[in-house]
């Protein structure tokens, strides 16, 4: 049976900024095409399909969408809910959806109940096992305390307990949300550790022939049979260096397993530059990167004028500027209004902006409406003082 492995696509996400739609919908589009052009028999979405619990509508339209589309196929689909997701609310008409061929499987207690599909060589029981949130799910599993291992675990507990009343050679397709020991995190995933320790071991799924893994935005394999396919669009520059892919997965009649990583479509290339301003500005090196989505990093000594405005004058895509002088600066051990002497209201508003959306400084439309504010501000003051 031949698989396609996808999770995190976090519909509705935007990346500093940039609104991802359109490529969202590009990646679904050649999803659809993928799953036709290789012939594959179900797809694995394992997890976080919106980036929040409460998605913008364009958003779900993108799904119903990508939805209709996976069902005209004819194509079965196994989808679970990821900690980004609200579980209930993906999971409304769940059973109607069953009928389509598009298997939600958002409700924890019902992790035991496989999918079952079948070829050529018998019967493959998907089991989806949403994000747990450990302390609201320790009494549905009996667990001894509240942690991702012990949830998570007791989950696979009850699904080879299943996976052995079924009849000899049924193999076994697991699709889960979790952090698994070993796996290589990036600055895009929501933090899990409330609850308990995020990491998971592998062996937890022992006896399973694949592990189809969400919750990591890198495309990795843990074990052989236990993979991640990460997200299919970068989602922080922490992912400037990843390969976007999928996992195409082919399961043989006694559980032997290939897998082979397609690429996915790149809306725009991400790169990390770091040095002087004016080396970044004269480095041919870069040139590259003209056409990139640019996070930079200065490290100047003293801090550059119109530093946002110079760097992206090359590098149009600049999103992110981030202040890391050589040495620590030489206003590392001044007083907060020695650090502000000589600098203009714009410039000090500007560094507060970039400060508070991590490295992010003020595109040339925001800094118009600060420069406004200012000229507002500083015209009141002078009118109130004429009037004294």
């Amino acid at each position: 049976m031949r698989l396609l492995h996808t999770s995190d696509w976090h519909l509705g996400r935007a990346f500093h900024r940039v609104n991802l739609l359109d490529a969202q919908a590009a990646f679904l589009d050649h999803l659809v095409e993928t799953v036709r052009a290789h012939r594959v028999d179900a797809v694995l979405v394992a997890g976080d399909v919106y980036d929040r619990a409460v998605p913008q509508l364009a958003a779900v339209e993108l799904y119903d969408r990508a939805l209709h589309e996976l069902a005209a196929l004819g194509v079965p689909t196994v989808m679970i809910s990821g900690n980004h997701d609200s579980a209930r609310r993906l999971g409304v008409g769940a059973g109607l959806l069953d009928r389509a061929g598009i298997h939600l499987r958002t409700d924890p207690a019902g992790c035991a109940e496989p999918v079952v599909l079948s070829d050529a060589h018998g019967d493959v029981a998907f089991y989806g096992v949403p994000y747990l949130e450990p302390a609201l799910v320790k009494d549905e599993f009996a667990a001894e305390r509240a942690s991702h291992e012990a949830v998570l675990g007791a989950a696979l507990d009850r699904i080879r307990a299943d996976l052995a009343g079924r009849p000899a050679g049924t193999r076994s397709v697991v699709l889960a949300h979790a952090f698994v020991t070993g796996g290589t995190a990036s600055d895009s995933e929501r933090d899990i550790t409330v609850g308990g320790v995020a990491a998971v071991p592998a062996e937890l799924f022992a006896g399973i022939d694949y592990a189809a893994l969400g919750h990591l935005h890198g495309c990795q394999r843990i074990t052989e049979r236990v993979r991640y396919s990460g997200s299919p669009l970068a989602y922080s520059f922490s992912e400037a260096d990843h390969r976007k892919s999928v996992w195409l997965v082919d399961l043989g009649p006694g559980g032997e397993l290939t897998a082979e990583r397609l690429g996915t479509p790149v809306p725009r290339p991400l790169a990390r530059i770091r040095g002087r301003l004016d080396d970044l500005l004269a480095d041919p090196a870069l040139t590259p990167h003209e056409d990139a989505w640019v996070e930079a990093t200065l490290t100047d000594p003293a801090r550059p004028a119109e530093p946002m405005a110079r760097i992206a004058a090359r590098f149009p895509g600049t999103l992110s500027l981030v202040f890391d002088p050589e040495g620590g600066g030489p206003d590392s051990g001044a007083s907060y209004a020695q650090r502000l002497k000589g600098r203009t209201d714009q410039q000090i508003a500007e560094d507060f902006v970039a400060h508070v959306r991590g490295g992010s400084a003020p595109d040339e439309a925001e800094r118009t409406v600060l420069a406004g504010a200012f000229d507002e501000v500083r015209a009141d003051e002078a009118l109130r003082e004429g009037a004294r």
